[in-house]
């Protein structure tokens, strides 16, 4: 071996021996095409508001495009699946409390599993629920909704995305806070039930509040409780739920990113690290202020332990409300 080929391959083991302790430098040309973030929900509600809010901050530090694809059904389990089985690295999905803290205590069995097949990468937004009735029914806040509805029991109708999402456990949240009986219409998506609610099909529904703002603003719908623990600068004049007589209720939607398990390590680390710049940055924080929605952006192992905290709390309340799939 020549001494100027001694050299080179001192060299590269020098360099071998850096990308082994860090894992960065192994897969440096991470990303090396668009990435898909996967929506398991139907356009036209709170998850593709968020998931469009960091995709374009992290389209930046990423280099490369990171575009939606929402792929609604099956309560979200169908892109949980096709995400999990993804083998490109360059797919990962939106998380949130359907997915992660209901659906493993709803189905008998998931073709997913939520430890097993996804890795935590950061909690993006909390969104504060809002219970909202349409504008022709004579109430005008949460004590005269509760008044008409035991008044009327099981002759109105709420409309949620589906069976086990934010919205219907919001609403079952509420019904066992309160003591009422409102009939369960469950939907394949925030949209098309906000189209039937504003049409006047239903009566009521709980939703996150970047969907409901601009309606509730237009007098589409009416606002008679926020789910936060407290007033909403954009609904200043719309009580919470606690202040409307029941002490400690509290209600959020909330969403952060995934990805499947077999990814490497160094490209959910840079995953991790561009999604929490993007949360932290002044441009998606506006963005989700507008619409009354909070961006968080933590840590992995955070997120991970919230996770494990709302599916602990969100069991107890599915098996009192006796919450099922549909079909089940």
């Amino acid at each position: 071996m020549t001494d100027f080929n001694r050299r080179q391959w001192l060299a590269n083991l020098g360099l071998g021996a850096l990308a082994l302790q860090n894992p960065a430098w192994a897969d440096a040309a991470w990303p090396n095409k668009p990435l898909r973030l996967v929506v398991p929900f139907a356009p036209g509600g709170s998850s593709e508001i968020v998931a469009r809010a960091v995709a374009a901050e992290m389209s930046k530090g990423l280099g490369q495009n990171v575009y939606v694809d929402n792929k609604p059904g099956g309560a979200g389990n169908s892109a949980m699946q096709e995400v999990a089985n993804s083998t490109d690295e360059h797919t990962f999905i939106l998380g949130h409390i359907g997915t992660l803290a209901v659906n493993p205590y709803i189905f008998p069995k998931l073709p997913y599993d939520a430890q097993r097949d996804f890795v935590p990468v950061t909690l993006l937004s909390k969104v504060p629920s809002l219970y909202v009735v349409h504008p022709d029914l004579p109430v005008k806040n949460l004590t005269e909704f509760v008044a008409y509805a035991k008044k009327n029991p099981g002759q109105m109708n709420y409309g949620t995305a589906g069976n086990g999402s934010a919205g219907h456990l919001a609403f079952e949240y509420l019904k066992m806070a309160t003591e009422t009986f409102v009939v369960h219409v469950p939907y394949k998506g925030t949209g098309p039930m906000l189209t039937d609610l504003m049409a006047g099909r239903l009566q009521a529904s709980a939703v996150g509040a970047p969907a409901l703002i601009q309606f509730i603003k237009a007098g589409k719908l009416r606002c008679i409780a926020t789910g936060s623990s407290t007033r909403l600068a954009q609904l200043p004049d719309v009580p919470t739920v606690a202040e409307q007589g029941y002490k400690g209720f509290e209600m959020t939607q909330w969403y952060g990113l995934l990805a499947p398990s077999k990814w490497a390590k160094a490209n959910v680390a840079r995953l991790e690290a561009e999604a929490i710049k993007a949360a932290h940055g002044t441009i998606m924080k506006d963005k989700l202020s507008i619409d009354s929605a909070l961006s968080v952006g933590n840590t992995a192992a955070e997120f991970e332990a919230f996770i494990k905290t709302e599916q602990a709390r969100w069991k107890v309340v599915i098996a009192r409300a006796q919450i099922k799939p549909e079909g089940i």
